[in-house]
């Protein structure tokens, strides 16, 4: 497969996973919707979860494309990308939803850079 195509599957895995396929995640992940519907302070970090849950939805579906592209090893680097790539969205997605620290346009901006800079990763170790 060539590497292009890999990066443009990347990049609409990210479309279908951020924005399709969240579902109740995109509810659960924001401490207010706790607030609203489980104000009991035994849900209190009930969004974590569901923030992870995403993280590594997002992270998993990004990652498809380099998998099914080639059979690369070691696959150390494949689960350090996954790991790294699904803290860095749980932590952007936090500072979005709850924290209220950047807009649309900045959480979709690093979501970006993750898959150029994981794409470059594969395609210049490769």
């Amino acid at each position: 497969m060539n590497i292009f195509a890999v990066l443009i599957l990347m990049l609409f895995a990210h479309i279908v996973d951020d924005y399709y396929l969240q579902g109740v995640l995109a509810k659960m992940k924001q401490k207010s919707w706790w607030e609203n519907n489980a104000p009991d302070k035994s849900y209190k970090y009930d969004y974590v979860p569901a923030l992870i849950c995403h993280a590594l939805s997002w992270a998993v579906m990004i990652t498809l494309p380099i998998l099914f592209a080639t059979a690369w090893n070691p696959y150390w680097a494949v689960y350090l990308m996954l790991g790294v790539n699904l803290l860095i969205h749980a932590v952007v997605d936090d500072l979005k939803a709850n924290k209220k620290k950047i807009n649309l346009i900045a959480d979709q901006s690093i979501h970006f850079a993750q898959i150029i800079v994981t794409w470059c990763i594969w395609a210049f170790a490769k």
